[in-house]
Formats: structure tokens, C-alpha cells, sequence
């Protein structure tokens, strides 16, 4: 049995973090959380192309403000309801995140 190591890119993963950190502030996130898992599904399971999937990702997240906007605003939630930013990582997102947190926690 093969492992599928398909991993969301940085985009992907800042919008499915927004959209799950604001779903319970409006009804409309928790809508769009659940298409946008649904086609990421979709692509592991080859039934849609990771080209159509990151199109779909990049719309949602220009009508959020862009990828920077919406990491900050994520942050922002986070910092907000708990006091820290606790997600660490290698990954792009997780490096912009950190940088972003960081920049808050200073202030």
C-alpha cells in the first residue's frame, strides 16, 4: 500500500487555517471550510486536478485580502483568543506565520 505524501501548498494551508479559526464567527466560513477540504480531497484522490484546486484556493483567498492578508488576520485571531501563536514548522506557511506573529507579539 502506498502512502500519498500530497501536501496542501502554503496557500492552501492559510486559507484552510482562516477558514477554520473564523467558522465559528460566521456560518459562511464553515461552508467554504468544507468545499475546500472536499476538493482537496478530491485531488488525492485524482477525481480533480491540483492546477483547478489551486485556482479555486487562490479566488477565496484574493476575495479574503491575498495570502498575506490573510495569514496575518489568522494570527491575529489566534494571538487574540489565546495570547501566543503555537503553530511551528518548516513549511512556508509556518515561516510567514511565525514572522507575522512575531511582529504582533512585540508590539
Amino acid at each position: 500500500m502506498e502512502k500519498n505524501t500530497m501536501k496542501p501548498s502554503a496557500e492552501a494551508k492559510a486559507l484552510s487555517l482562516f477558514l477554520m479559526a473564523y467558522k465559528t464567527k460566521d456560518p459562511i466560513y464553515k461552508e467554504k471550510s468544507k468545499r475546500i477540504n472536499k476538493q482537496w480531497n478530491l485531488v488525492k484522490s485524482g477525481e480533480l486536478s491540483n492546477s483547478d484546486y489551486m485556482d479555486e484556493v487562490n479566488k477565496m483567498l484574493t476575495s479574503y485580502g491575498g495570502y498575506s492578508a490573510v495569514v496575518e488576520k489568522t494570527v491575529q485571531f489566534y494571538i487574540e483568543k489565546t495570547g501566543e501563536w503555537k503553530l511551528e514548522g518548516k513549511d512556508e506557511y509556518c515561516q510567514d506565520a511565525r514572522r507575522i506573529a512575531d511582529k504582533i507579539l512585540k508590539k
